[in-house]
């Protein structure tokens, strides 16, 4: 049923009608914001990381 799923024509009628639904002058605004995203969630998981490791690597004081 899916041996065929993706031909290169498939993918030209995908992106002919994403260019009819979105318009071609909003698609680089859009991809833009989504690189902006990718990288900000980049960012942050890269962070959070750095704050476990940095967590493990000291010991904790605890007070009575």
């Amino acid at each position: 049923m899916f041996r065929n799923a993706l031909e290169p024509w498939h993918l030209l009628i995908l992106v002919a009608v994403v260019i009819m639904i979105f318009g071609s002058k909003r698609l680089p605004d859009t991809a833009r914001a989504l690189g902006r995203s990718l990288r900000i969630l980049k960012s942050e998981t890269k962070a959070m990381r750095d704050d476990d490791a940095s967590d493990e690597a000291r010991p904790e004081h605890r007070t009575r």
